[in-house]
């Protein structure tokens, strides 16, 4: 046989069986990512003798006698090929994993494919765009733009990783491989709640190559959470590395160590496991009963605010008397609203390599927090920080699904136990059914108003499923505040369990806690609305916090919020001039009932939680300016916004900043990229130390020059002293000379915080017979204060409101009765496609109101909190049905159109 890749060949030969994405990878060329290993992402795009295939489910053999080429054949960093220089200009990426798949798609097309790229691009998915980016690539619309020296800021340049990324050079999490390096799988529980009676070994140690198999017994005996905070008191140390009780399927019960992916399969299935089956419950309200089957005893979670009832944490929190408001009120709606569990389906999935190097444990690792992923691992394992090194590449998406610790502690284990490096990388299947999704929620909102709109009660009661295990259990429940917190109301009282059930554990996701109030709160007012015979928007603008009002939601206490313009009514001003601007727009023709709706919400711009991060800038000998700061790049563009903030402050361009990040030998603490904190704390952090940084070179230049410091200026490569300029190059050699260093590192705390503001609107057009919603226009204003990166902002709009339709409309998390997740693929849960997300308008607020960098705010998170109950209120719109449990999918929605009461009932 004969491989050809790249116009290159090779005398290696595949393996039985083995199909040509593992195959390439093998040979080095690591362009070629795993999204499903199923045929369902593109990610694994190649051309076999210029054809595209997906190389995951194409066998290796049939490459024989052909020509391979990968991302790495097309161009190279120095001579782009017109489609990679597409997608850098446009830009059409964001965290870039499916980068390399879309432009060898791409690539191909002809004209008429570029006309219908519905269909061109059906096979190809990304996660983060929004897929309007990639088509602006395929088109060749450019949006990125040069900066002028100190004036980065406010303009769209490209991402410091754009080269790597559209030639398939950056660096993943998996792209690399050591010597001798062993691979881990593990066993699943089949069960939802089991006692393990015993595990026999003895098989799965007799399959050749493998080396260890792990079982609770053989690991460290401590509790920890899982959830990422820098405060960790806020999470129950309710979970163990591997336990004797299994509480959910799918939940870790044996760790198989192996030279090969496939021994270690193999030995999982060798694996003899006798378990003794407990009662098991699924549902929040029954697991609270009385007689309900408990999954943590009080000594197995002292933690828990309820442990007989499998309460993990309950809130009750009320302001003025709601019992007095009800009564002062003309019109009270109520209604139960139900989210369910969402998966990130980012397209990289959960994985770390680990190996030991001069006597110190190394993890990469696929994290949004690599500092606090290193705290953790140096508890369990007991080892002193300078014991261990953490950190990550360029990671394939994260949406809050990797502010967790579920793939770093196994490889740390086996690698401490062997010596030897260690892969553990995630199936898209464990992604499904293992990793954590969105918290489902269930909320029943009551109002009471004012025949003239004003509101007198406002109540919430929240039950929220938390899993079999509390990471994020308590934060989420707390989270939900900001959507009681949006309006103005004397009477407020939010009352919230987060419920342990024997199902996943959730997690992170974007939005945080928020998007599941946030659609049960805003399809309420527009309830509200109808029922006192006020325009939805009229309601809010009555209703919502003004300038000078105090943000209360739980408490009526002091808080550090900066709340001090209307970027809300802004926002609202603003999508309420596009809906009618565009209310002409024809409907998809007879047989289509045609509706629009709008929602808004209000999200803080970090946690409530202690959030720190710490930037080094040093000006090299090559008059390079390096930013050492230890926040991820995973899509969200904090890199790039990082880079201008330094750039802007130092008075040079992006291109002089050689950025360093997330590794914790090489930078300093980061909390993480969560909770938007990534631009708003970590940009303080970095716009402090890169004026520290300048006011030292500006001061030495001032008394090497004899002219005032106040007459001195940074002039990219030169110092202005007055009438006099000094290269860098001077002053760097003058200063190293007497020992001097322009080096400063400066920290930034979350606190005080901003208020970002949303507001979302749709029209849709709605299949009378077939329930399929078509949507017509989408637009969603956003008040991110003064914007680093317009480019960047758009994307993260665009991707967030993507997101956000396929949690509202295609993506169902579906488990059994058994507690078991039956659709655990991209085929059968389906996130958005090209075809379907429609392009989104971004309006952007005039706004200061913030005390991040530059007045910035992050927004990447809390755009896709409105979008749900916008599309529910255009639903009802169109149908005077009222849909109150998500995802709105064709089935239900005929369900309830072919039985359609005179009055709306709950979904």
């Amino acid at each position: 046989m004969t491989y050809i890749v790249n116009g290159k060949s090779f005398d290696e030969e595949p393996n039985p069986g083995q199909c040509l994405r593992t195959f390439l990878r093998s040979l080095g060329h690591y362009g070629v990512k795993k999204g499903c290993d199923a045929g369902d992402c593109g990610a694994c795009t190649v051309w076999l003798d210029s054809d595209p295939v997906h190389s995951c489910i194409t066998p290796a053999f049939r490459a024989d006698g052909r020509e391979v080429t990968t991302i790495e054949g097309i161009g190279s960093p120095g001579s782009l090929h017109p489609m990679q220089r597409r997608f850098r200009d446009a830009p059409g990426f964001q965290c870039g994993f499916c980068t390399a798949g879309m432009i060898m798609t791409a690539t191909t097309f002809t004209e008429a494919q570029k006309e219908d790229l519905p269909r061109a691009l059906k096979g190809n998915l990304c996660r983060c765009t929004g897929y309007r980016e990639i088509e602006d690539a395929v088109k060749g619309v450019a949006g990125v733009e040069t900066a002028a020296p100190g004036k980065a800021v406010g303009t769209s340049v490209s991402a410091p990783a754009a080269n790597d990324v559209v030639t398939g050079r950056a660096e993943f999490t998996m792209d690399t491989h050591l010597e001798g390096m062993l691979h881990l799988k593990v066993l699943h529980s089949p069960h939802a709640h089991a006692r393990i009676v015993s595990i026999d070994k003895t098989a799965a140690l007799a399959v050749p190559g493998v080396h260890r198999v792990y079982t609770w017994e053989d690991v460290p005996r401590k509790r920890f959470t899982t959830a990422i905070h820098t405060d960790h008191l806020v999470d129950p140390d309710d979970t163990f590395i591997l336990d004797n009780t299994v509480r959910f399927v799918g939940q870790r019960v044996v760790a198989v160590l192996a030279d090969t992916v496939g021994a270690a399969e193999e030995g999982c299935r060798r694996v003899v496991v006798e378990y003794e089956v407990l009662p098991a419950v699924f549902e929040p309200e029954e697991a609270m009963a009385e007689g309900a089957p408990q999954l943590h005893g009080a000594e197995h979670d002292p933690f828990a605010r309820d442990p007989v009832h499998n309460i993990l944490v309950e809130i009750h929190s009320h302001i003025g008397d709601v019992d007095a408001g009800f009564t002062e009120a003309d019109v009270i709606h109520e209604g139960t609203y139900f989210s369910p569990r969402v998966q990130h389906a980012h397209l990289e999935t959960h994985g770390s390599i680990a190996w030991m190097e001069n006597g110190r444990l190394n993890v990469r690792t696929s994290s949004q927090s690599p500092s606090i992923a290193k705290v953790k691992l140096a508890y369990l394992f007991a080892l002193r920080p300078d014991q261990l090194r953490v950190f990550c590449k360029r990671v394939g998406g994260g949406f809050g699904g990797k502010q967790e610790v579920i793939s770093e502690d196994l490889v740390a284990l086996a690698t401490l136990d062997t010596g030897l490096p260690v892969c553990f990388e995630y199936t898209r299947e464990e992604e499904f059914t293992t990793a954590s999704p969105r918290h489902p929620m269930a909320l029943t909102v009551k109002l009471g108003a004012k025949a003239d709109g004003t509101l007198t009660a406002f109540q919430v009661r929240n039950v929220s499923n938390t899993g079999a295990y509390g990471n994020h259990g308590g934060e989420t429940l707390y989270a939900g505040g900001a959507a009681v917190m949006i309006y103005r109301c004397p009477n407020k009282k939010y009352d919230a369990f987060s419920v342990y059930t024997n199902t996943v554990p959730s997690g992170a996701l974007r939005g945080y806690g928020m998007t599941q109030p946030a659609f049960a709160v805003e399809s309420a007012m527009d309830e509200l609305a109808r029922a006192l015979h006020i325009d939805p928007l009229a309601l809010r603008r009555r209703n919502i916090v003004r300038t000078g009002d105090r943000l209360i939601a739980m408490h009526d206490g002091p808080d550090d919020v900066v709340f001090t313009e209307d970027g809300l009514a802004k926002c609202i001003d603003l999508v309420a001039g596009a809906m009618a601007r565009t209310a002409d727009e024809p409907s998809p023709g007879s047989g289509w009932l045609v509706g629009a709706g709008v929602a808004s919400s209000l999200h803080e711009t970090a946690p409530p939680t202690e959030h720190i991060s710490e930037a080094w800038v040093t000006l090299g000998d090559d008059l390079v300016y390096e930013l050492a700061v230890g926040t991820v790049e995973f899509g969200e563009g904090t890199s790039t916004a990082h880079v201008q903030i330094a750039a802007n402050q130092l008075g040079t361009t992006p291109s002089r900043i050689r950025l360093v990040q997330s590794d914790t030998d090489r930078t300093g603490f980061d909390t993480g990229a969560f909770a938007s904190a990534g631009l708003f704390v970590s940009g303080n952090a970095v716009l402090r130390a890169a004026n520290a940084v300048r006011d030292r070179i500006l001061e030495f230049a001032a008394a090497h020059t004899g002219v005032h410091l106040v007459m001195c200026s940074m002039d990219d490569g030169d110092v202005v002293c007055g009438d006099q300029r000094v290269s860098l190059a001077e002053l760097v050699a003058l200063a190293r000379a007497r020992g001097i260093r322009f080096t400063a590192a400066r920290k930034a705390y979350g606190s005080p915080r901003s208020v970002v503001s949303n507001t979302q609107g749709f029209r849709i057009a709605v299949h009378r017979v077939t329930g399929e919603i078509r949507i017509l226009y989408s637009v969603q204003a956003t008040d991110a204060g003064v914007v680093i990166n317009p480019a960047q902002v758009r994307g993260q709009v665009e991707g967030g409101v993507a997101q956000g339709i396929g949690f509202t409309l295609t993506e169902n998390f579906h488990v059994d009765a058994n507690g078991v997740m039956v659709n655990p693929n991209f085929r059968n849960y389906r996130i958005p496609t090209y075809a379907d997300t429609p392009r989104t308008d971004v309006l952007l607020v005039d706004s200061s109101d913030s005390v991040g960098p530059m007045r910035s705010k992050g927004m990447a998170e809390c755009c896709i909190n409105p979008v749900a109950p916008a599309l529910a209120n255009a639903l009802h719109d169109a149908t005077g049905v009222r849909y109150r449990a998500l995802p709105l999918t064709p089935e239900r929605i005929y369900s309830r159109l072919n039985e359609k009461q005179s009055a709306p009932t709950t979904a």
